[in-house]
């Protein structure tokens, strides 16, 4: 059995987000993804604290799968250096964790 996990990824709100988010679950990278639309995210960027409106990804995949997913998503995203953050499940649903794992080509 593959190794379930949650990939954070941080995009500019509408569209970019979406389109991320169904060509990572068409790409066969991620079994889900939700957009969490309304983040506020302050961080510090070339010296400077700067505060912007962000939509958070959330992809359910496989640690298997993950480098294929961070290779897509750096060469499809607009930031230049985005987050891309995986988080392991450590449990869950076992008929949900079956189909994320039969969802996902780790190929």
């Amino acid at each position: 059995m593959s190794e379930p996990i949650a990939v954070l990824i941080a995009c500019p709100t509408g569209d970019t987000a979406d389109t991320l988010a169904r060509a990572l679950v068409e790409a066969g990278l991620a079994a889900c993804v939700n957009r969490l639309p309304g983040v506020r995210s302050t961080y510090r960027w070339k010296g400077e604290v700067v505060t912007d409106e962000e939509d958070l990804l959330v992809a359910k995949t496989t640690r298997e799968t993950f480098a294929a997913l961070e290779r897509f998503v750096l060469s499809r995203h607009p930031y230049e250096v985005p987050e891309i953050v995986a988080l392991p499940m450590v449990d869950g649903h076992a008929a949900y964790l079956a189909w994320l794992e039969a969802s996902v080509d780790a190929s």
